[in-house]
């Protein structure tokens, strides 16, 4: 397997990840936050979902969901949620900041 093989299969998991939508059940489903605390979090801002219509099911992107689980981790270690919540947004900032520079090389 050569480099080219190793490139194609990476640039396939980007272009999967960024199609991925879940609904709040499934994410709940697999990540143990319970859909309550889900919509919570959503209410403080912390993240945010696709759909914005009234009575519509909350749907997610990896992104939301990759925020879920970082959050998740931090409370589970006794940080508060505002802080983990702060935590998480620096982590995303320095992420995008990085790949970014990744980009224009």
């Amino acid at each position: 397997m050569g480099k080219a093989k190793a490139n194609k299969d990476l640039s396939f998991d980007f272009d999967f990840l960024d199609k991925l939508v879940v609904g709040i059940g499934e994410v709940s489903q697999i990540t143990g936050i319970p859909t309550r605390q889900i919509r919570y979090w959503e209410d403080k801002g912390i993240i945010s979902s696709l759909t914005e219509e009234e009575g519509k099911n909350r749907r997610y992107n990896y992104e939301n969901i990759k925020k879920m689980l970082l959050i998740k981790e931090l409370t589970d270690e006794g940080y508060t949620l505002d802080a983990s919540a702060e935590k998480v947004k620096k982590r995303m900032e320095m992420i995008e900041e990085t790949l970014s520079k990744l980009q224009k090389k």
